[in-house]
């Protein structure tokens, strides 16, 4: 099993930044990749951003080149940076670790606004 503890998000204005981080624990060496999911409200669970093992990462459309998934190994923790917010940013982020079963953590209120 893996257990994933989440960084508080939290409230800021339109162009600010924001940085999540994702603790793993328990069975981190099966991990294959760590995700970052959002859900607004009313709205789908979206991906956001991905990492694997070997460091390769990729981002949904809406986000490349404002958010930036990374990793410390040390610390067993995945980052998201989040600069440029907008409005639509607006959601739940939730991060994941995929072995052959997929964990979530808790959730966590990122809010856009002026």
């Amino acid at each position: 099993q893996v257990q994933l503890v989440e960084s508080a998000g939290g409230s800021v204005q339109p162009g600010g930044s924001l940085r999540l981080s994702c603790a793993a624990s328990g069975s981190i060496l099966r991990i294959n990749e760590m995700e970052w999911y959002r859900q607004a409200p009313g709205k789908r669970r979206e991906l956001v951003a991905t990492i694997t093992r070997g460091g390769s990462t990729g981002y949904a459309d809406s986000v490349k080149g404002r958010f930036t998934i990374s990793r410390d190994n040390n610390k067993n923790t995945v980052y998201l940076q989040m600069m440029s917010l907008k409005p639509e940013d607006t959601a739940v982020y939730y991060c994941s670790a995929v072995t052959s079963l997929r964990y979530w953590g808790q959730g966590t209120q990122v809010t856009v606004s002026s």
